[in-house]
């Protein structure tokens, strides 16, 4: 995840052969094609790199937030394609949400304590994607008939992803939370996080109004 995040930020990782030190091969169509190996072998020891190059554990809070937010983008890409299918309109913001967290994990990827102001520049997350996630909230909720009872995961396979993937989010928010306070993270992430859990929510609603599907409510079993 942080390569891809790092990648995403423009940066290249210390090491004379390319970004996170990977080494080329021919490609296989031509002898004057580059390829990148998948694998570089560097991390085989339990250790990896920052984008600052600070080598850590990898069960370090830093890869453990990486790690969830990589998780989150894969179960946004599901439902995704399960919303795709339905021909949901918002799955273009979904994907926006995708791009998004790739920036997140580039301002995870480089702990605030060993990065120089440049690295900050460049890996800097605002609030203006947070303020996005509220007017998007905003939308969809006045679409929406009020929430009277504890609504479980359900209505359909759209709205059922969705559900998984804001259960995801918030298990990224509790990783990301602890490395904000330490200092180590922008401020913003946290909130980004927070905010993507409830349009997540929302939007799981949303997707099952707009399928005519039944969302399954909690009852309280007989005593």
């Amino acid at each position: 995840m942080w390569r891809r995040a790092a990648a995403a930020a423009g940066w290249g990782m210390r090491g004379p052969l390319g970004m996170a030190g990977r080494r080329w091969r021919s490609g296989a169509g031509s002898p004057d094609r580059a390829a990148p190996r998948i694998y570089t072998r560097t991390g085989d020891s339990g250790f990896s790199s920052t984008f600052t190059g600070e080598r850590r554990p990898k069960g370090d809070p830093i890869f453990e937030a990486l790690g969830a937010t990589d998780e989150l983008s894969s179960a946004i890409g599901l439902a995704g394609e399960f919303s795709s299918e339905k021909g949901h309109t918002f799955v273009d913001q979904l994907h926006k949400v995708q791009c998004m967290l790739q920036d997140v994990g580039s301002n995870l990827a480089t702990p605030l304590s060993s990065a120089r102001e440049a690295h900050r520049k460049r890996t800097s997350f605002s609030e203006k994607p947070v303020l996005e996630l509220e007017q998007w909230i905003d939308s969809y909720s006045e679409q929406l008939p009020p929430l009277r009872a504890f609504i479980l995961p359900s209505g359909g396979r759209s709205s059922a992803a969705l559900h998984f993937s804001r259960a995801v989010c918030r298990r990224a928010e509790r990783c990301v939370v602890p490395l904000v306070q330490a200092g180590e993270a922008d401020p913003n992430v946290a909130k980004y996080l927070n905010r993507l859990s409830d349009y997540l929510f929302v939007l799981a609603r949303y997707a099952a109004m707009k399928e005519g599907k039944e969302e399954k409510i909690y009852i309280k079993p007989e005593p």
